[in-house]
């Protein structure tokens, strides 16, 4: 993201947070129903490998070959869960022959106690091509041309976050998951840290590679939410953080023996941004996003690795009694783990 748009973005943040109202934000809760939410979205994993100078640099794009998810949530109490996949009949998600056989699925959990914002998720994602031929083949066409394959690379996360909100008035959750509808402008600094274990595995040639990867980093972020009608809000937010990665690297060499193992510590930049926009209503909700990540880290000198994706979402949603059987269970469950 260049710099005109940060500056940008920073001054429509300044802009929504002098509107903040000094009376207490009410918020509605709607913790005692259940919430069924379906979302579309086109955060699909992208890696950068950047190397040379400004003057003489290259570029590797990895992509996978799947570009609409669909997740599905369900919402209860201050649980939140959500199991995302790409489904083959989706537009761009089924080029298999040029681009090769890909496959996309995580599993995330949410949970909101008092002001603290727990995530927890599980990625697997299997088959990368890469996207940006042309710019490596002199004369490549995109309609005619295959693209490079690596269909054995796979990558697998397991990660999670911590947050806390500092201002008590404030509702991330209305903005996360639509748990909650806050009737009043407000926004928060919000504080919070991301770890993940990353696992990624190789083969080519019938030589195997697997590389470990831990990261973790502390982030400050902005979010406002800005409610410009009785059931519809505007909710723009940037954060920026800074971390650490440890990267752990073996092969197979062609004897068939075990390759030295190699260890490597980098030091992470990290930024996010985006703007909501939805509906909400008793039972009916709706809306979309459009959202931004990015990681870099300096692999060795005159070489970056970067982790980079603009996607847009979109959501629907409905909310209804709990049926009895899910009340009594979680009642039971409640009594035993005071948290929930």
């Amino acid at each position: 993201m260049n710099s005109k748009a940060v500056t940008v973005f920073l001054l429509s943040l300044s802009g929504f947070y002098s509107k903040a109202q000094t009376d207490n934000t009410k918020v509605k809760s709607y913790a005692d129903q259940v919430m069924i939410r379906v979302n579309f979205d086109t955060n699909i994993e992208n890696y950068t490998f950047s190397e040379g100078d400004d003057d003489n640099s290259s570029e590797t794009i990895l992509s996978i070959n799947n570009k609409t998810k669909a997740s599905l949530s369900v919402d209860y109490k201050i649980i939140s869960a959500t199991l995302s996949f790409t489904p083959k009949f989706f537009p761009g998600n089924n080029d298999n022959d040029r681009k090769g056989n890909s496959s996309y699925t995580d599993f995330s959990f949410r949970f909101f106690p008092d002001r603290f914002i727990q995530a927890l998720y599980y990625k697997n994602v299997k088959g990368f091509y890469v996207e940006n031929m042309q710019d490596l083949i002199p004369g490549w066409q995109k309609d005619r041309d295959p693209y490079i394959k690596l269909p054995d690379l796979r990558v697998q996360t397991f990660g999670g976050s911590t947050a806390y909100i500092l201002n008590k008035d404030f509702s991330l959750k209305s903005l996360y998951t639509q748990g909650e509808w806050q009737k009043n402008s407000k926004g928060s600094w919000v504080p919070f840290l991301d770890y993940d274990f990353t696992v990624f595995r190789n083969t080519i040639n019938g030589l195997k590679s697997k590389e470990y990867q831990y990261n973790f980093g502390g982030n400050i972020g902005y979010f406002y939410n800005w409610v410009i009608a009785e059931k519809v809000n505007i909710a723009p937010f940037l954060t920026l953080g800074i971390g650490g990665k440890f990267t752990s690297f073996k092969e197979t060499l062609e004897n068939g023996t075990k390759g030295p193992k190699q260890n490597e510590q980098y030091v992470t930049v990290k930024s996010s941004g985006g703007l909501h926009i939805g509906y909400n209503s008793d039972c009916f909700l709706f809306g979309g996003k459009l959202n931004f990540n990015a990681t870099a880290y300096d692999e060795k000198e005159n070489s970056t690795v970067e982790n980079n994706n603009v996607y847009g979402l979109l959501y629907i949603g409905y909310r209804f009694p709990p049926p009895k059987v899910v009340e009594r269970n979680y009642n039971k469950i409640q009594k035993k783990i005071s948290l929930l």
